[in-house]
């Protein structure tokens, strides 16, 4: 892809999602959408999808990101659940849609249809997880859907390696697959502790926010690309890393914190736009790569129906079984409801990651332009399919999250406590012989105070606006009223342009602190 067609893709992705979320569509859909619509306009550039651009350059960051985001203690009390999903049914899925495609496709061999399964076995969380944050999905559900998408790549991978190495005529077999799998997956954890270790030594030595978040800009691709270097799995290496920096980042500086969320969220939405916009426009290449009969969409059509249904015969034994055989699951976990199980059931919408594992196949591999085709048609039939209808199905179940109370519950009471810790820790540095003016004191603990209560009364204040709120409301509305005076100000040519700046991140840091989605 040349960097007219590269940077025309991206402008052309990131002004579709700006259309979707103006509608409050769901982006990614949309994206695949257009993608599939636009791939036949005549003239239009070759967006040929390249396998090592989207495994090195694009995957990693996305499941930094993402494993920033998640909460340590919710990831570790959903270890087992998590595991069935990215290991077992990865697996499961790989098996089961390999024999299918086996059958369906004559002459397509077994290692070659077992690469298929492979390739299509991990689903990808991003346009569920979109879906489940707009629709308030119980937080359990996410963290399944999340903690599945940041495992399943690597079992996949794992059994994509195995298969192809098969179906190329070389000696493999599964348990030599599973031994690869556990020492792969043992040096990818031990190489993102010590990259996650390394990293946040380094970044609570310097007095820097800007250089530290660049420094950790560079740790998915390096732990990535260190950990492939050892073969070891460099998904696991990038989760393992986001995961632990992510679980430490409250203690770290808040210059770093205030800069990683606002470059992170930057990098998902660019990359997310790519990646999704670039599976529709794979239309074209898939198609003009092989000979479309009717035998062959029948047999990519069973292929995508195993690769549904399979999911669904896996999802309820694997919720219900261990806690019928063992205690120990019923008095640690919560019972899993079925709403639960079938909207994690019908959230397995698959992404990039196969195509890219498809495109990457070698090309004198058999069946390899019938692998493509299949991978596509589940990419976009799953999308399509499951995507387009998840919002129907959450809706209709009626399968909704009720932390919100339980959390503000919580929240309040902490606040309290932090408020009290702050003014007790103001007390002790300015009594006996403190140089602050006693109004400056004063004024501090009032703020404390009001931040204490602000929690309670947005806990008891449901439909009324509560005093933080005004307070809040019409703050902004006087930074407004400032900001306006200084940028009229440097208009006039009364201060220069670098006390603008200074004095709008002061505004703008204030109106960052006030505000509350």
């Amino acid at each position: 892809m040349h960097g007219p067609a590269l940077l025309l893709l991206l402008v052309g992705a990131l002004l579709v999602t700006a259309v979707a979320k103006r509608l409050g569509w769901s982006s990614p859909l949309v994206l695949v959408g257009v993608g599939l619509a636009v791939s036949f306009i005549p003239g239009l550039p070759e967006f040929a999808l390249e396998p090592e651009l989207i495994l090195v350059l694009v995957i990693p960051p996305l499941l930094y990101s993402a494993a920033l985001d998640s909460s340590y203690h919710n990831f570790r009390a959903n270890l087992r659940p998590i595991g069935l999903l990215a290991v077992g049914l990865v697996l499961a899925t790989t098996l089961a849609v390999g024999w299918v495609a086996h059958l369906a496709l004559p002459g397509l061999p077994l290692w070659s249809a077992l690469a298929l399964g492979a390739v299509v076995a991990p689903p990808d969380a991003v346009a569920a997880v979109a879906v489940g944050r707009r629709l308030n999905l119980p937080r359990r559900t996410m963290t399944l859907l999340t903690g599945e998408s940041l495992i399943n790549d690597a079992t996949a991978l794992t059994a994509y390696k195995v298969a192809v190495a098969a179906a190329a005529g070389a000696t493999a077999t599964w348990a030599s697959g599973a031994g690869t799998f556990l020492v792969s997956a043992g040096g990818g954890v031990v190489v993102g502790l010590v990259v996650g270790v390394a990293v946040r030594w380094v970044r609570d030595r310097l007095d820097d926010g800007v250089l530290g978040s660049a420094l950790g800009m560079l740790v998915p691709f390096g732990a990535y690309l260190l950990a492939e270097e050892l073969h070891a799995s460099g998904v696991l290496a990038v989760v393992v890393a986001g995961l632990y920096i992510g679980h430490h980042a409250p203690r770290g500086s808040y210059y770093t914190r205030l800069q990683d969320t606002a470059v992170w969220r930057s990098v998902d939405v660019l990359l997310e736009s790519f990646v999704f916009a670039l599976i529709g426009l794979q239309l074209k290449t898939v198609v003009a790569a092989v000979d479309v009969t009717p035998a062959l969409v029948r047999g990519a059509a069973a292929v995508l129906g195993a690769t549904v249904l399979v999911r669904f015969a896996w999802m309820y034994p694997a919720a219900y079984l261990p806690r019928l055989l063992s205690r120990r699951v019923r008095e640690r976990e919560p019972a899993p409801g079925w709403r639960g199980v079938t909207v994690i059931s019908w959230a397995g919408m698959r992404g990039v990651v196969s195509l890219a594992a498809a495109a990457a196949l070698p090309l004198d591999l058999p069946g390899r332009d019938v692998i493509v085709f299949c991978a596509f048609a589940v990419t976009v039939g799953t999308l399509l399919a499951q995507g387009t209808t998840l919002p129907l199905v959450i809706r209709v179940l009626g399968h909704r999250g009720d932390e919100a109370r339980a959390d503000a519950l919580a929240e309040a009471q902490v606040q309290h406590a932090a408020a009290q810790a702050a003014v007790a820790r103001l007390d002790e540095v300015t009594g006996d012989g403190g140089t602050a003016p006693e109004h400056v004191v004063e004024r501090l603990r009032i703020m404390a105070e009001q931040r204490g209560n602000a929690a309670w009364e947005r806990l008891g204040r449901q439909d009324d606006e509560s005093p933080a709120a005004s307070y809040r409301r019409l703050r902004r509305t006087m930074l407004d009223a400032e900001r306006q005076v200084f940028v009229e100000a440097r208009d006039e040519g009364r201060i220069d342009d670098e006390v603008l700046f200074r004095v709008l991140r002061e505004l703008d840091l204030e109106e960052a602190a006030i505000s509350r989605e």
